[in-house]
């Protein structure tokens, strides 16, 4: 695993069986560092993570510009070299009294010159943290591409790609363009690395901030009943009071359930990576776990089926 924020040591990845000196990830003989911008949500950063997968097989490796809070998971991937955490949602609350910090992560963001940075969240406010950094090749979505069309006017090159692709689809597309390979066909492969045995869990992932994602209590105590009859201790893992709350009702309700402490994303992510099964609700924990090549079933509510983002290896 990757630490957060370690001193950079530039290190030349091994050259790849037939490559030639110059391709897609060299620039004349020296490798591509990029410098790459997904801030959140934590479904869109495993969505992302396909892409970095396609270019670290290119000899492309990352810096990666994240949310604080979901630092944990880019360190996962081998292409990522350094994670820099940015807390634009929590200096929002306090301009004044984070000064000093925002002015520590610019300095972290140009701590090297990269050979390009990549916008691969198309908001206006992930394109300025771009901006901060000292490459002077800056690539994201095209105006007609990106969430914030405005966010185009920042970029020196900017890249058109269908809104109506799956989310792995669209960042596969967009780091091709951006790197200058062809993009990869076929299944998608997330790169992920979390090193644990596995173990006779079901992990039931019920928590999620949309009221219309939410299932039944009595469904999750169903799910729980039929994992504890198939031999497997249910796991129940919250991070707010409604969370906890319906966790405990479940476990209250099946014996052998267990409610998880309140875990940092660091530690969800073996709970998840170590699971024998892991059911959810439509949020990037359930999406996490498909990346981690765990059985998952995912729940979705009440969307369109065009507005589905399901995890990949659920998809045809």
């Amino acid at each position: 695993m990757q630490s957060v924020l370690p001193a950079h040591v530039s290190a030349r990845p091994p050259a790849l069986p037939g490559r030639p000196a110059a391709g897609p990830g060299t620039r004349g003989d020296r490798r591509v560092h990029v410098l790459l911008i997904k801030l959140s949500s934590l479904g869109d950063i495993v969505h992302t993570l396909p892409a970095v997968e396609d270019a670290t097989r290119q000899g492309i490796t990352f810096d990666w510009v994240i949310e604080e809070g979901f630092a944990s998971a880019p360190g996962l991937h081998r292409g990522v070299r350094r994670v820099i955490p940015a807390a634009l949602r929590r200096w929002r609350g306090s301009v004044l009294r984070s000064l000093g910090e925002a002015r520590a992560f610019r300095r972290a963001l140009r701590r090297e010159r990269y050979g390009l940075a990549l916008d691969a969240q198309g908001l206006l406010k992930s394109a300025v943290v771009g901006r901060w950094s000292r490459s002077g090749d800056y690539a994201g979505f095209d105006r007609a591409s990106a969430r914030e069309s405005a966010a185009a006017a920042l970029y020196t090159r900017r890249i058109p790609v269908s809104r109506t692709d799956h989310a792995v689809d669209r960042m596969r597309a967009l780091f091709a363009a951006a790197l200058g390979y062809e993009c990869p066909v076929g299944e998608p492969a997330f790169g992920l690395e979390h090193g644990g045995q596995t173990k006779n869990t079901c992990v039931l992932v019920h928590g999620t901030t949309w009221d219309t994602k939410h299932w039944p209590d009595r469904f999750w105590t169903a799910i729980a009943a039929r994992a504890v009859a198939a031999g497997m201790t249910p796991v129940l893992p919250w991070l707010t009071e409604a969370e906890r709350v319906r966790a405990e009702a479940v476990a209250a309700r099946v014996e052998g359930a267990r409610v998880a402490l309140p875990l940092p994303l660091g530690e969800v992510i073996p709970m998840l990576g170590e699971a024998s099964a892991v059911v959810g609700v439509d949020t990037g924990l359930s999406h996490l776990a498909a990346a981690l090549g765990r059985p998952t079933l995912v729940v979705y509510g009440p969307v369109g089926y065009t507005n589905l983002t399901l995890p990949t290896i659920l998809r045809g």
